[in-house]
């Protein structure tokens, strides 16, 4: 009678702490905590760059619905899609009955978001500013759905891989770097943004990292007096930026022909392939060095 009444104390303690277990706690990136009873096991992305996150933490079972563009990876693209960014359909998600939404801070409507937080469903805000803000994002949204192996181990990878650049790169000869996001008007980018952490690590100054806007509106005369060595348009589509540039002899990176793009995807997304887009750059600044070093030697 006593073993048997040792045993049920037992199996009540066992039970109670894996209840205990099962609840997830963590802070997003507005500084709120998200709490869960369990792990979501029903998530709706509202950002291409969280979709991106979701499925690298291996969240992507449990992904039900997401936002447009959402188009990587591939599995993503047959999932229901909830509307826009920044009109996205309150109704169709209540529907889809998640139990977490990942909203992207700055770039939802925090009107809608509101009205998911009165519907009382539970929100994670992604706004990864960094590098470092992408590796700490998949581990809370493994956290979250229960998937920590794999959200620790892509962000380990991530960290590892972004190390093993900056060693290789970053101390090289530095290089200026004109990045261009837009044609008609010509946007750039500041030194806040994540693509400048990019430049850095593979050893780039960013020409316009001084302004104070984001992603500011320039004159090609701007980009005429900075003069940089070296010109990277995000291509985004079948749009040419670089075309317009070379009627512009006079700068070093037509005249030494290092006009490159990069995926704009790549880079515009916080999601872990950012550094896809890095390595890239990265290789294209060794071209911009050693076309450096001909000229050099041709104009000793």
């Amino acid at each position: 009678m006593l073993k048997h009444f040792q045993k049920c104390i037992a199996l009540l303690l066992l039970t109670a702490c894996t209840y205990a277990t099962a609840a997830v706690s963590v802070v997003d990136d507005a500084g709120k905590q998200v709490s869960l009873p369990s792990p979501a096991k029903r998530i709706i992305s509202l950002a291409p760059h969280i979709t991106e996150l979701l499925f690298a933490a291996g969240a992507g079972p449990y992904v039900v619905g997401v936002s447009q563009y959402s188009d990587f990876p591939a599995q993503a693209r047959a999932l229901p899609m909830v509307g826009g960014s920044n009109a996205f359909d309150i109704e169709k998600i209540i529907s889809l009955k998640p139990d977490l939404a990942v909203v992207w801070r700055s770039g939802n409507s925090a009107e809608r978001v509101a009205k998911l937080r009165s519907a009382g469903i539970a929100i994670f805000e992604s706004e990864p500013r960094d590098f470092a803000n992408i590796a700490t994002n998949l581990e809370k949204l493994s956290r979250l759905s229960g998937t920590e192996q794999t959200g620790y181990a892509a962000a380990d990878e991530f960290r590892k891989k972004l190390k093993e650049l900056k060693l290789k790169y970053q101390h090289q000869p530095p290089v200026r770097v004109f990045y261009q996001i837009w044609r008609s008007p010509i946007m750039t980018l500041n030194g806040k943004h994540m693509v400048s952490e990019a430049l850095r690590v593979c050893g780039g100054e960013n020409v316009f990292g001084w302004l104070p806007s984001l992603a500011p509106t320039i004159g090609a005369e701007a980009v005429l007096e900075a003069n940089p060595e070296v010109i990277i348009a995000a291509n985004g589509g079948k749009i040419d930026m670089l075309s317009f540039w070379r009627r512009f002899p006079q700068l070093d990176a037509v005249r030494r022909d290092n006009l490159f793009t990069v995926d704009a995807d790549w880079m515009n997304r916080a999601g872990p392939r950012i550094l896809n887009g890095t390595e890239l750059i990265c290789s294209q600044l060794v071209q911009a060095r050693k076309k450096r070093a001909s000229v050099s030697q041709v104009n000793p």
